[in-house]
């Protein structure tokens, strides 16, 4: 075991009594955790303290040139009152793939696992018990070095947050409205588009702004040099079902590997079906869908598991799938996923962690 040293908070914050106002990210527990990389030195002081700001100088680096990582996770309470969190060792793998990309040291793998399984022992009755909701998880990094030279900083923190989070889905699994994006970039093969860090998002604002004032809640992306290929819907991985086919974008460089694509694919294949990792054009969506063979889309995602797209619009034409109603193939995958990520059906892919019994 690590030298996990802990700081428990004097007062408790009172937790909310209405889950179902709990929404997102908008409440955080009693503690955090923390741990400093000094140059020369390495990563050091793991710690869980009381929540609260962190000091930090105007000049650290990570406010002016944006060198910082996260990750999304959740941890789940199930009906018989254990905590699970859903394949945290896959975050933690690619919070270091996103840390290669930024020139941010790598972290101890097995040693984030275990801060968070303690941070969230402490925090347990955070955890929310009402179906669909959860605890939400935030680790990330930033660089914290007092300079504005442009250069790799020589000092960071990692910290994690937890947020207990309401259900995404308040009134059943609901099809979004998609709006296709052919002006804006999100991101290009050699860029940050593969790396979770807080410039792929900031850059992505303008665009949504301007599809909510189109009457969609998203936006589709296409590939950054043509405006061609479709690769990411909003924060989310994308599927179409052509025919007998399941096509998602292959990862090439542009686009954020996700835990829940990567965990819906394993299932879908396990089920048998023919999933497709492969370049896809808005022109062959379009040709497809004109001769009737699209039978459902849906984004997949930390927040949402599985978001069932109902309209798809590009420039004036406008795509609706399966009657703007949920498909058959999204509806199991939701289920089937939150099933394991709650313990109501059994784990036959060791996908859950057993933290601690809440």
């Amino acid at each position: 075991m690590s030298n996990i040293q802990v700081e428990l908070a004097k007062t408790l914050k009172t937790k909310p009594t209405d889950e179902g106002k709990l929404g997102f990210g908008e409440i955080f527990t009693d503690h955090m955790f923390l741990m400093d990389y000094t140059e020369g030195k390495g990563w050091h002081d793991p710690r869980i303290v009381p929540y609260g700001p962190i000091p930090m100088d105007p000049s650290a680096m990570c406010l002016h040139y944006g060198q910082t990582v996260f990750e999304g996770m959740k941890a789940y309470r199930t009906e018989d009152n254990r905590i699970l969190m859903f394949r945290p060792w896959e975050n933690f793998k690619r919070l270091n793939q996103s840390n290669d990309r930024l020139q941010i040291p790598a972290v101890d793998e097995k040693l984030l696992l275990e801060g968070l399984e303690k941070l969230i022992e402490i925090e347990k009755d955070w955890v929310p018990h009402t179906s669909g909701a959860s605890l939400y998880i935030r680790p990330f990094i930033i660089a914290t070095e007092p300079k504005l030279g442009v250069k790799p900083s020589s000092k960071y923190l990692y910290v994690v947050v937890l947020s207990p989070s309401g259900p995404y889905y308040k009134s059943g699994l609901n099809p979004v409205k998609i709006y296709i994006e052919t002006q804006f970039v999100r991101a290009v093969k050699g860029g940050t588009g593969a790396a979770k860090c807080g410039g792929n998002y900031a850059s992505g604002l303008k665009a949504q702004e301007i599809a909510h004032e189109q009457g969609y809640s998203q936006v589709l992306w296409t590939d950054g040099i043509e405006h061609k290929y479709i690769e990411e819907v909003g924060a989310m991985n994308v599927f179409f079902v052509i025919d007998d086919e399941i096509v998602t974008p292959e990862l090439v460089g542009s686009i954020l590997p996700g835990i829940t694509r990567k965990s819906s694919i394993e299932m879908l294949r396990g089920w048998g079906y023919k999933v497709s990792e492969r370049r896809l054009s808005v022109q062959e969506l379009e040709d497809a869908y004109q001769a009737g063979k699209v039978k459902e889309a849906f984004g997949t995602g930390t927040a949402a598991v599985i978001s069932p797209i109902g309209e798809l619009k590009v420039g004036d034409y406008v795509m609706t799938f399966n009657d703007g109603k949920i498909g058959t193939i999204s509806q199991k995958l939701y289920d089937n996923l939150t099933g394991i990520q709650y313990g109501k059906l059994p784990d036959t892919h060791s996908w859950m962690d057993e933290v601690c019994k809440g």
